[in-house]
């Protein structure tokens, strides 16, 4: 390969480097638009075999979903091609410096492991209470006179609007025929 043709390639490697980072934005684009594509393509394929009750069926929502995925991949990409930039991230107060907490992921993910485990025997309220427990510890609560109340209290809540409102089964467990 000719000096000319590398430096040929060299140009057009820096021109398509340089584009591609000024119109990087234009991924995301297409990122919202496969997945418009995607729930209009899984929507209108959709088998229907309940009965539909009214103008608005199972279909409807996702229908509206992906064409607002599609008109706001479009919207994007015209905003990008027209010049605009998204605001770059701020950050937070964090110090980038210091080393990762893998005590509290550790800690984290062993007690939502437990919850899991412990959700079929125990039942939800109990095991969504030592979720909720045990996620405010690994987080630095170390309020043990009131910690276990509230967990058990919004295990409880979320119990009865999943189970009871919403129509959402969840194991109760042994204690909620006590209860």
């Amino acid at each position: 390969m000719g000096s000319d043709m590398r430096a040929w390639l060299s140009l057009r490697g820096r021109r398509l480097y340089h584009w591609m980072r000024e119109f990087s934005e234009l991924g995301v684009c297409v990122l919202l638009l496969a997945l418009g594509v995607l729930v209009l393509t899984d929507a209108l394929t959709m088998d229907v075999d309940i009965a539909q009750r009214g103008p608005v069926g199972p279909k409807t929502v996702p229908i509206v979903v992906g064409i607002g995925l599609l008109v706001i991949a479009a919207l994007l990409a015209v905003d990008v091609l027209r010049g605009g930039r998204g605001q770059a991230e701020t950050g937070e107060d964090i110090d980038l410096s210091e080393p990762a907490d893998w005590r509290t992921v550790a800690l984290l993910t062993g007690v939502f492991l437990g919850a899991a485990v412990l959700i079929e025997p125990l039942g939800f309220p109990a095991a969504g209470a030592l979720l909720f427990w045990g996620a405010a510890f690994a987080l630095g609560s170390r309020r043990i006179d009131r910690d276990p109340l509230i967990a058990a209290v919004l295990s409880l809540l979320t119990y009865v609007v999943f189970n009871n409102l919403l129509g959402v089964p969840l194991p109760g467990g042994p204690l909620m025929g006590a209860l």
